[in-house]
C-alpha cells in the first residue's frame, strides 16, 4: 500500500519566496547553482557545489547528496543530468542537489577517506564547525541542506575498489513511525530490488554518524542508495541513478507521473561486512551479485610474496552485495559484504 503524501505538500500554490543556500539563490520556477563555502579551520578550506531547483508550485523539499565518497562517481554524473532534466515550471516543491559532498576526496581520487584529515565523511555527522575538514563539511551539509529538507537520499556507489551489485539501505529506527514507513517506500520507489535493513544505526541526534541517519533522527524520511561499481561512471549505473531520482520525485508527487514501487523485493536483515585480518594482497574469488553457500571461498589474502595468509569464507549463505576487486589490502579494511535475503519485511 502506497503512503498518501499529505495534500499540504502537493498544493498547487506558488512557492512563497526565493531560497538562498551558499552563493545560490533560486526564485520560484528557477534553478540556480553555486557553492557552500567551508572555511579553513585547523586545516584547509573547501567548497561544496550545489544546485537549488525551486519549483513554481509549493511542495516538499527533497535533498539529493552525491560524492560523500569521492570515487563513487556514478551518482555524481547522474545528478549533473538530473539538474538539466528537472523542469522548475512543472516541479512542486524544491530539490536540493549536492553534486559533490566531499571535494577533497573527489579531486584527490581517494576511497573511503579524505586525503586531508584521513576521516570518512560518512562517519562524522552531524559534524563540528571547528573540527577538521570532513567534520566541517558534515556540519555545513547538516545545517544548510539536511535542516531544510523534508526527505533525503544519500546516493552512493561502489568505491574505487568495490565491485557492487545495486542495493539500498532502509534504517527503521523505531523512533518515528512515519519516517520509518515513508523511508521504506522511498527505497521501493528508487528502484533497487535488494534492500538492506539496518536497525543498528545510532539514535543520538548529537552523534548521528551517517548522512542518512542525520536526517532520519530529525524525523525526515531518508535512504542511502548504492548504485555503481569500481569508481567508474558506467552508463547503465548512471542511468539507474537518474531513473531512481525521477521515480522518487513521482512518488513524492513533485513531478507528474505514475508512482511505481519495486515488486517482490529482497530484504536483507542479516548482513556482514568481511574485514581483512592482515595487510597484504587480496585475491577475490567471487563476483558481485553471486550467491554463495556457508563456508564458500570468498577470497584469499596473501603476503607480498604470494604466500597465503588467510582464506576468507562466507559466514552464512547469501548474496555477495559487494566484493573488493582490487589487490591492495590493509588490516581491518572491508573485503566484501554478504547478505542473507528474505522476501518480506
Amino acid at each position: 500500500m502506497v503512503t498518501v503524501i499529505p495534500a499540504l505538500l502537493i498544493a498547487t500554490l506558488q512557492q512563497p519566496t526565493s531560497l538562498t543556500i551558499g552563493s545560490a539563490t533560486a526564485r520560484p520556477g528557477q534553478a540556480t547553482s553555486g557553492f557552500i563555502e567551508v572555511p579553513a579551520g585547523v586545516d584547509t578550506a573547501t567548497r561544496i557545489p550545489i544546485t537549488i531547483v525551486r519549483g513554481a508550485q509549493s511542495g516538499p523539499t527533497l535533498a539529493l547528496i552525491a560524492g560523500t565518497h569521492g570515487s563513487e562517481v556514478a551518482p555524481i554524473i547522474a545528478l549533473q543530468r538530473v539538474r538539466t532534466m528537472i523542469d522548475p515550471a512543472a516541479l512542486r516543491g524544491t530539490v536540493l542537489i549536492v553534486h559533490v559532498a566531499n571535494m577533497p576526496s573527489f579531486l584527490g581520487r581517494t576511497i573511503y577517506y579524505s586525503p586531508i584529515d584521513r576521516k570518512n565523511l560518512n562517519r562524522v555527522y552531524p559534524g563540528k564547525p571547528d573540527g577538521t575538514v570532513s567534520e566541517r563539511i558534515a556540519y555545513a551539509i547538516t545545517n544548510q541542506i539536511i535542516e531544510r529538507a523534508d526527505y533525503l537520499v544519500d546516493l552512493h556507489a561502489g568505491d574505487g575498489n568495490e565491485s557492487l551489485r545495486p542495493y539500498s539501505y532502509w534504517s527503521p529506527l523505531g523512533l518515528n513511525a512515519r519516517a520509518d514507513s515513508i523511508a521504506r517506500e522511498m527505497a521501493l520507489a528508487f528502484g533497487s530490488d535488494h534492500i538492506v535493513v539496518d536497525t543498528a544505526r545510532p539514535r543520538d541526534v548529537r552523534a548521528s554518524v551517517y548522512t542518512q541517519n542525520t536526517a532520519q533522527l530529525r524525523g525526515k524520511p531518508a535512504i542511502t542508495t548504492e548504485t555503481g561499481y569500481l569508481g567508474i561512471p558506467a552508463e547503465d549505473m548512471v542511468q539507474r541513478n537518474v531513473d531512481g531520482v525521477f521515480r522518487l520525485l513521482r512518488y513524492l508527487r513533485m513531478v507528474p507521473g505514475d508512482v511505481e514501487l519495486v515488486r517482490n523485493p529482497l530484504f536483507f536483515d542479516r548482513t556482514e561486512v568481511l574485514r581483512s585480518p592482515a595487510t597484504g594482497v587480496w585475491h577475490a574469488k567471487v563476483e558481485r551479485g553471486q550467491s554463495v553457500q556457508k563456508g564458500a571461498l570468498v577470497g584469499i589474502l596473501t603476503d607480498f610474496f604470494g604466500a597465503t595468509q588467510a582464506e576468507i569464507r562466507a559466514p552464512f549463505g547469501g548474496i555477495v552485495l559487494y566484493i573488493v576487486a582490487t589487490p591492495a589490502m590493509s588490516q581491518g579494511e572491508p573485503l566484501g559484504m554478504i547478505g542473507e535475503p528474505r522476501l518480506e519485511r
